[in-house]
Formats: C-alpha cells, sequence, structure tokens
C-alpha cells in the first residue's frame, strides 16, 4: 500500500492507495483536524489504526504540505506542527518518505487527471512535450510547475504567488496602492486569494456592504455568491477584478514557463466560481501578452475539478519511490 497526505494547516487528507499503474487506486480517505493532534506522527498512527492497515502494510509513502520544504522538513502556518520527512521514515519504519510543497504534489496528479476531471476555458493546441504551469488560490496562492526533460513530467515548486502584484489598468493600480498601504507591500496573494478576495472587498466598497460581512470566516463565499447572484455591484466589480487579475497571472506563467502543455488552474476557489471565469474577462487578461498573444492563445487552460488532486499527487509521488 501507497500512504499519501494533503497537509494543511486547518484539515489533513490522508489515503491509503493500491499502486495500479501510473494513477494509484485510493482504498481509504479520510479527513482530520490538523490541530487535534499534537504531532503528525500522532495523527498517522490514528489513520492507519482507524483504516485497519496491518503493521507492514506501508511500503511508501509521500506528502504535500502548505509552505515550502527545505531538508525534507516543513512548518506549517496555523498549528505547531514541524514535519519531518526522516522522522515520519523512522516512525513507518520505511527508508524514505517524500516530503513536498503541497502545489508540488497538486502538479504530480496532473498528467494522470482524465478531461472528465478537468473544465475547460481554452482549447488551444496541446503539446505534448511542453511544460505545464498550475496556479491555485484557496487560503493562500499557490504556483507550481511540470517540466518535461528527458520524456519524464519533473515536478518543481515555486512561491510565486508571493511575487510583487503588478497592476495592469488605472483602477488596478488603485488597487496597488491601497494593499501597499494596508500592507507595506503587496504580492499577488494579497489579491487572488480568499483572503485576497475580502482585500478587494474591502477596496471596493466604501460603505458598508449589505450582503456580506467582510469579517465573517466565510467572507469569500459571500462575495462570491452575492457576484454570481448579481444582488451587489461592488460585489460584481470585486469578484470581476479578482477573475482580471487571475487570467493575468495565469497568462504570466505561460509566458514564465512556455506553457505549450497548458495551464491548470486547482484550488478551492475556481471551481465554485466557474460562471465567472467563463467568461471573456478571464481569458482576455491571460491572452493580453502582446507581442506574444499568439502564443498564449495556444495554450489549453483548464480548472481542475478533481475533488482532491493533492492528495491523488501525493500518490503518485509516493509511487515513484522504492
Amino acid at each position: 500500500m501507497l500512504l499519501a497526505g494533503d497537509v494543511g494547516g486547518t484539515n489533513t487528507r490522508l489515503g491509503l492507495f493500491t499502486p495500479d499503474g501510473p494513477r494509484p487506486f485510493p482504498r481509504e480517505v479520510r479527513t482530520y483536524s490538523t490541530g487535534a493532534f499534537a504531532t503528525i506522527d500522532a495523527m498517522l498512527s490514528a489513520f492507519l489504526a482507524d483504516a485497519g492497515a496491518p503493521p507492514g502494510a506501508v511500503k511508501a509513502a509521500a506528502f504535500g504540505v502548505a509552505g515550502p520544504v527545505v531538508h525534507g522538513r516543513a512548518s506549517l502556518t496555523n498549528v505547531s506542527w514541524q514535519v519531518d520527512a526522516a522522522a515520519i521514515a523512522r516512525a513507518l519504519g520505511l527508508a524514505e518518505v517524500r516530503l513536498l510543497n503541497d502545489l508540488t504534489a497538486m502538479a504530480c496528479a496532473i498528467p494522470v487527471l482524465t478531461a472528465a476531471e478537468w473544465h475547460t476555458l481554452q482549447t488551444g493546441s496541446a503539446n505534448p512535450d511542453g511544460n505545464i504551469a498550475l496556479i491555485a488560490p484557496g487560503t493562500g496562492l499557490g504556483e507550481a510547475h511540470l517540466f518535461r526533460t528527458g520524456g519524464e513530467w519533473v515536478p518543481s515548486p515555486s512561491e510565486g504567488g508571493h511575487a510583487d502584484f503588478a497592476a495592469r489598468t488605472p483602477r488596478e493600480a488603485e488597487l496597488l496602492a491601497f494593499l501597499t498601504e494596508q500592507f507595506g507591500r503587496a504580492d499577488y496573494e494579497r489579491v487572488i486569494s480568499g483572503p485576497g478576495l475580502v482585500n478587494v472587498h474591502r477596496f471596493v466598497h466604501r460603505t458598508p456592504c449589505g450582503f456580506v460581512d467582510p469579517q465573517a470566516p466565510d467572507a469569500a463565499a459571500r462575495i462570491s455568491a452575492s457576484a454570481l447572484e448579481r444582488r451587489c455591484g461592488a460585489c460584481i466589480e470585486t469578484l470581476e477584478t479578482f477573475v482580471s487579475v487571475l487570467g493575468a497571472e495565469a497568462g504570466n506563467m505561460a509566458l514564465r514557463t512556455v506553457a505549450t502543455g497548458g495551464v491548470f488552474l486547482g484550488g478551492g476557489i475556481v471551481p465554485k466560481i466557474l460562471p465567472a471565469l467563463d467568461t471573456p474577462r478571464f481569458l482576455d487578461a491571460f491572452r493580453a501578452k502582446a507581442p506574444m498573444q499568439d502564443l498564449v492563445a495556444q495554450v489549453p487552460v483548464h480548472v481542475i475539478v478533481h475533488p482532491h488532486p493533492g492528495l491523488l499527487g501525493a500518490a503518485v509521488a509516493a509511487a515513484r519511490r522504492p
């Protein structure tokens, strides 16, 4: 069996898979509250007991973690966990455990997804030997790449979500000034993430919004719903700004990696706002890359609708290890 995990600051999803060809098959998947456990070792012990896995059943393991991985270690933002691949390997009795950034893990899933597991925004003309880019707005903004090398897909992590936000219009320049005043610096995550959507809402709404309390835990979801239901003009502008900036940054990634294999959108937000993405606004921003507009117009663009691509990708990574 393969043990895979998608480790987040709020929830962690764990799964046991069998290595059935290039796409591992899930046998048991469970979700746990990350903060309910003192360590990842304690959570893994609970999961293996809950799943009824006999001793020695796990032959390889990999985990995606929300944050940079350095020398096989990572720290979680919202809980006091230090995730150490070597320590997990010792606890599981394995020679090696693979620890990846969560977007790198999600990128590993892309080559094994089926067409039914994505929604196409731009058909383009996919180059089977081309690179692939992944951008995923959620609690933060994740980015990753898949480079085609020697006939293999090689995932590469990125912290590009923290790159400087580049305004493209006078209105976005006003947003940039607003964010810089608020935070001292404006990166893309300040705009295209759940908290970023709330930031844009605060910028657009000069008076209180009658439909959304920006302090509410589900404010981002409420903003999107208000905009999609056309209940509030300022909420509509908020979501339109989010979509435009997302399209522009997705196009930037296509250029940076020459992603002729495609650009994929993941994360928890984009599947919920498909009607807003299925408008000219996203693709207009994606394609506005003169003098390279013809190149990006041929790049396939897809939204991942598989429910757990990060977990699947971690299983794919585990299958690649002895």
